[in-house]
């Protein structure tokens, strides 16, 4: 895959508006992909995954050796603090939105609520994904990049 990152892009002024969290999860529910940020090591990781919205919690499908799966498996509080982005920005004229969720992040131990969500979410990557992290988002925030004059952030 070759990527061209010279490619020219309107000369326009761009407008970044704040979205309020129901818009936010609006949009992140009306695509498939997005990215996990969570700790390994110390370290912040990064890990693209495609989730579904269900109840106003974000589902993600993983398997029994992934680090995700480690990570989220050892509390038995509240959660384990992950963020999760997602958007649609066109490549050309870099107008689009973006949102990222903090919350806390469990795996989902419920025989029934596996077997449901299992069929709501298929992986992405050709894997056998038994288990599943469910984050309940704390913190949305979300921009949207427009054409237009100055204002927003």
């Amino acid at each position: 895959m070759v990527h061209d990152n010279h490619l020219p892009v309107a000369a326009e002024p761009r407008r970044s508006t704040e979205l309020d969290s129901a818009e936010a999860l609006r949009l992140l529910s009306s695509v498939s992909l997005g990215r996990v940020v969570f700790t390994r090591h110390a370290l912040p990781t990064v890990r693209p995954v495609n989730h579904v919205l269900v109840d106003g919690h974000i589902v993600i499908r993983t398997h029994e050796g992934a680090d995700l799966a480690a990570y989220t498996r050892q509390t038995d509080g509240p959660g384990v603090v992950v963020a999760y982005e997602t958007d649609a920005i066109d490549p050309e004229t870099h107008l689009g939105w973006s949102v990222v969720v903090t919350g806390y992040a469990h795996l989902v131990t419920d025989p029934g609520e596996l077997v449901r969500y299992q069929t709501m979410l298929r992986p992405w990557v050709d894997q056998s994904m038994d288990l599943a992290v469910r984050i309940r988002p704390d913190l949305v925030t979300g921009v949207l990049l427009t054409a237009g004059g100055p204002g927003g952030v």
